[in-house]
C-alpha cells in the first residue's frame, strides 16, 4: 500500500494556496511521486470560479494530519457465516487467519471465533459439548461427514454420541447419535432404545426393513464413507461456529475513521491479538497492534505557508517533506532535513512555475492556467507591492509558451468574483483571516478584495457591530478588517479592540497611502507602531 504525499496550502485557502497545491501536485506526479493536492478549508468564490472555468474538481478536503484506520494497511477480515461448521472454521484458521469474524445472513458482523476457540471444543467437558450438539443442525453433521441422508427423521438429539459395545442394551440411548458399522442388529437395537440419529460407516446401506423402521420411529439415517473413529471426530466438528463465538458486544471494535492514537489507547486495555474494523455494521478489515506500530506518518508538502497556526490540524503528527512559500519564516519545526523553498515573490504559484522550468518539465496547459490565476490573484494582476520582476518574467514566459492573456484572464476573474454582494458578515470576516502576535498583542487581520470600495460605506455601521460581538468571544487586542480594491487602488479599513484608539492615526495613513498588502505593508507598519 503506497501512501500518498499530500500537497496542501494554509487554512482559509486563497486562490494562490489552492492553485499552487494543484500545480505542484502535477509536477511531483510527473517526477514519479504519488502526490495528491489537498485543502484544509472551503474554497472562496474566486477559487471556485477558477476551478469551474478550468473544469477541475477541488483538491481533496482534509481536516487533520493524523492517520485513521482507513489510511493504513490492515489485514483482510476472514469471515464465516454463523451456521458454518467448526470444521470449516478450523480449515480457515489453518489456511488464512487465527481469528474469524462471524456474520449473520445479511453479512452483518455478530461475533468472533479464534483458532483457540475452535480447538478448545475438542478439549471441553463432554457435558458442554453435548449441549452444543443438541443445537447442531443435521445438515451440519452431513456436511462435516461428507455424507448424505438415507432418511431424514424428526427425533430431537440429546447431544450424546454412542458406539456399539457389549453394554449397548444397558445404556440410555434416548436422542443419541449412534455411530455404527454394517451391523444391522445394532441399528435395530439402537432404534428400539430411542436413538435419534444413526450414522453408518464406510458407505454401508441398510436393508429396507431398517429404513422402514427408522421412518416409523422418526430416526435419521446418514451414510458416509468415513470409518467410525473419523465419524466421531467429525461429528464434534459439525457444531455451528456461532455456538462457540464470542459475541460482538463483548469485543472491542473500531470504525475505519478512528484515529490511530485512539485505537492504540483502546488496544492497551485488552489483550486480543486482532480487532474487527467496521463500516456501517459490516466487517471491512482486521487490525492488530503491529499495524499501528508499523504505520507511517502522513506525508505532506506545505505550500503558501510555514506557520503552525496556518497549517493543517495536528501537523506535529505529520512527516513534512518539503515547504514552498513566499511568506516570512514561521515556527514549523521538523526532526529531519527538508527541502525549504522560500522566495521573495508575489505568489507561491510563481515558485512552482520556476520549479517546472528548473526541472526541465513542461507543465500542462491546465497547470499553466492554474499558475497564472494564482499569480493574478496574489499580485492583484501585478499591481500589488508584493509583486516582483520574477513574477512578471515568469508570466511573460507562460504567456508565450501557452498562449495565455493574463490581462483578459484578470478582467474576467475580477468582474465575476470581486464583490461582497450577498455575502454574510461571517464569510467576509473569516474567509481570509490571519492572526499575529505583535509585541505581545494579539492582532487578527482579515482581508477581502472587492471592485467597488464604496460598498463599504453601506455596511460600515452594521459590520462594526458584528466585529464587536465577534471580538467579545475572541478577546483580541485588535481585529482589523481590510477591504482592498482588486486592482490595487487602495483599501478601506474597519477595526475594533483595545488598540483601536491607539492606531487610529496609523490606519488613516494606510488609507491615504493606498495600502493593499497585508504582508508587506500593513503588518510591518503595525509591528513597528506596537514595538
Amino acid at each position: 500500500m503506497t501512501s500518498p504525499v499530500y500537497i496542501v496550502g494554509h487554512k482559509n485557502p486563497d486562490t494562490d494556496s489552492i492553485c499552487s497545491a494543484m500545480a505542484l501536485a502535477e509536477l511531483k506526479q510527473k517526477m514519479g511521486m504519488y502526490a495528491v493536492a489537498a485543502r484544509i478549508g472551503h474554497l472562496n468564490p474566486e477559487t471556485s470560479f477558477i476551478l469551474k472555468k478550468l473544469e477541475l474538481d477541488p483538491p481533496l478536503y482534509m481536516t487533520t494530519a493524523k492517520n485513521t484506520l482507513a489510511e493504513i494497511e490492515i489485514d483482510e477480515a476472514i469471515t464465516i457465516p454463523r451456521h458454518e461448521t467448526l470444521r470449516h472454521g478450523w480449515d480457515l484458521c489453518l489456511d488464512k487467519a487465527k481469528a474469524l469474524y462471524v456474520v449473520d445472513d445479511n453479512d452483518n458482523y455478530i461475533g468472533m471465533a479464534t483458532i483457540g476457540d475452535v480447538s478448545k471444543v475438542q478439549m471441553q467437558d463432554l457435558n458442554i459439548t453435548k449441549d452444543l450438539l443438541k443445537e447442531t443442525p443435521l445438515e451440519n453433521i452431513v456436511k462435516c461427514l461428507k455424507g448424505s441422508f438415507i432418511l431424514k427423521g424428526t427425533l430431537p438429539m440429546s447431544g450424546e454420541v454412542r458406539i456399539s459395545d457389549k453394554k449397548l442394551m444397558e445404556r440410555d440411548l434416548e436422542g443419541a447419535i449412534m455411530v455404527l458399522s454394517d451391523h444391522e442388529d445394532d441399528m435395530i437395537k439402537s432404534m428400539a432404545k430411542g436413538c435419534a440419529v444413526i450414522v453408518i460407516a464406510e458407505s454401508f446401506v441398510p436393508n429396507d426393513y431398517i429404513i422402514e423402521m427408522a421412518r416409523k420411529y422418526g430416526v435419521t439415517l446418514i451414510s458416509t464413507n468415513y470409518n467410525t473413529m473419523k465419524i466421531i471426530q467429525m461429528i464434534y466438528r459439525s457444531i455451528p461456529i456461532e455456538l462457540i463465538m464470542t459475541p460482538a458486544s463483548a469485543i472491542t471494535s473500531f470504525n475505519r475513521g478512528e484515529f490511530l492514537e485512539d485505537v492504540e489507547r483502546e488496544m492497551l486495555k485488552s489483550r486480543h491479538s486482532s480487532y474487527p474494523v467496521l463500516e456501517k455494521g459490516k466487517i471491512v478489515g482486521s487490525v492488530a497492534r503491529y499495524h499501528i506500530l508499523k504505520a507511517e506518518k502522513k506525508k505532506f508538502i506545505l505550500v503558501d505557508h510555514n506557520e503552525k497556526k496556518q497549517a493543517i490540524n495536528d501537523i506535529d503528527s505529520a512527516y513534512i517533506m518539503e515547504i514552498v512559500d513566499h511568506h516570512r519564516i514561521g515556527d514549523i519545526e521538523t526532526d529531519h532535513p527538508i527541502q525549504f523553498r522560500n522566495m521573495i515573490v508575489g505568489s507561491s504559484c510563481t515558485i512552482v512555475g520556476l520549479m517546472y522550468h528548473e526541472m526541465n518539465i513542461k507543465m500542462s496547459d491546465t497547470a499553466a492556467r492554474l499558475i497564472a490565476y494564482g499569480i493574478i490573484s496574489d499580485t492583484m494582476n501585478f499591481n500589488s507591492p508584493t509583486c516582483t520582476q520574477i513574477d512578471k518574467d515568469l508570466a511573460k514566459r507562460i504567456e508565450k509558451e501557452h498562449g495565455i492573456d493574463f490581462d483578459a484572464m484578470a478582467k474576467e476573474l475580477f468582474a465575476n468574483t470581486a464583490t461582497i454582494q450577498d455575502k454574510s458578515f461571517d464569510t467576509i470576516l473569516h474567509r481570509d483571516s490571519k492572526e499575529y502576535t505583535l509585541s505581545g498583542k494579539r492582532v487578527a487581520i482579515s482581508q477581502v478584495f472587492i471592485f467597488d470600495l464604496d460598498v463599504v460605506d453601506q455596511i460600515r455601521d452594521d459590520f462594526l457591530k458584528y466585529m464587536e460581538e465577534e471580538n467579545k468571544m475572541r478577546h483580541l487586542d485588535l481585529l482589523l478588517m481590510v477591504f482592498t480594491n482588486v486592482e490595487g487602488k487602495g483599501s478601506r479599513f474597519l477595526y475594533v479592540g483595545e488598540l483601536s484608539h491607539a492606531i487610529k492615526g496609523l490606519v488613516d495613513s494606510f488609507t491615504k497611502m493606498g495600502y493593499v498588502s497585508r504582508k508587506k505593508q500593513i503588518v510591518p507598519r503595525l509591528a513597528q507602531e506596537l514595538a
